[in-house]
């Protein structure tokens, strides 16, 4: 009896594993594809790579291939060496400082702004107004940013106020940045769920506390985003500052230009782009450690909750309570 019931449950199709021949044929799109991949990965990335490489000849290394060595760190003890007369460490250190404290108040300045315009274009979107508004907003994204820059200065030109890279520089770089940040906004409010705020007003909150213990924590995201954009565009910029340079208040862009105009492309630049590629991987890298630890934290404290109020107990005393109570 048991013999035939195990030859029926073996013959039934469902229990039978149907095994499709494998498909042999290659995917040559997918194959084209992936080379497609690579040898974009290689345009992008071979002159940072060969920069650095370049940044560790000797002293009697060249801008180009080959490669003259021994090896050695002649130009990047000329980037950091003020002492060395015929370099120009010094104008790099306040270059470097002057794009930084700009890049800073940029970043700020643009964060705030496109988190405000986004947040009343999420409460009036309906009003046909608003469509005109937002395209003016997006008009500095299509604007060349040279034209931008000689706009800039002949408006402060006609106030008679004079053109400098913190007056007038600072707010042609915002200018640009807006719309990116106003672009990453837009896109952390569609998937916003805006029942979470009154799910909280339900619950006795008022507005302002509404907005700084609900709405903030779910969109920091998209400001931190802001303010990369902000900063990122004013440390690269070049053709939105070249008017307002002084040689005091040089940005780093435009100090680098100055030298390769002057003097030529030297290997000491290579390291100099090196190190501020270093720099940015690293703060990425710093960013992401940051992002998962909060993010593994944040969910510790729900187990410790469960525990403390007993709720696993409490499942795991009602499920031993069912399982005896058919032994007695």
């Amino acid at each position: 009896m048991t013999v035939t019931t195990t030859a029926k449950a073996a013959a039934r199709p469902q229990d039978r594993v149907v095994k499709r021949p494998a498909n042999r044929k290659r995917d040559w799109a997918k194959w084209g594809l992936g080379g497609y991949f690579c040898v974009f990965l290689i345009f992008l990335y071979a002159p940072v790579i060969l920069m650095a490489v370049l940044s560790f000849q000797g002293y009697y290394g060249g801008p180009t291939w080959p490669f003259r060595g021994p090896l050695g760190l002649d130009w990047w003890r000329a980037l950091f060496d003020k002492s060395l007369p015929t370099y120009h460490a010094s104008e790099i250190h306040t270059a470097v400082l002057n794009s930084l404290k700009l890049s800073l108040a940029a970043g700020a300045i643009v964060s705030l702004l496109a988190f405000s315009l986004s947040m009343a274009f999420r409460r009036r979107w309906h009003l046909r107004t608003d469509a005109v508004a937002f395209y003016l907003i997006m008009l500095a994204l299509m604007t060349p940013g040279f034209l931008l820059a000689v706009g800039t200065q002949l408006f402060w030109k006609f106030m008679n106020l004079p053109t400098s890279i913190w007056h007038t520089a600072l707010g042609a770089n915002v200018i640009w940045g807006i719309p990116f940040g106003f672009l990453v906004m837009l896109a952390v409010w569609n998937r916003y769920d805006p029942r979470v705020e009154e799910a909280a007003r339900d619950l006795g909150a008022d507005q302002k506390r509404t907005f700084r213990e609900v709405t903030l924590p779910l969109v920091w995201t998209g400001i931190f985003g802001c303010f990369l954009f902000g900063f990122t565009l004013n440390w690269n910029d070049y053709d939105r500052s070249v008017l307002f340079q002084t040689r005091a208040q040089d940005s780093l862009p435009l100090e680098i230009g100055g030298i390769t105009f002057t003097g030529g492309i030297r290997p000491d630049l290579y390291a100099l782009g090196t190190a501020t590629t270093v720099l940015s991987l690293l703060v990425i890298g710093v960013l992401l450690v940051v992002a998962t630890l909060r993010l593994r934290f944040r969910g510790a404290p729900v187990r410790r909750v469960e525990e403390e109020l007993g709720v696993a107990e409490a499942v795991a005393a009602e499920g031993a309570a069912a399982t005896a109570a058919p032994a007695k």
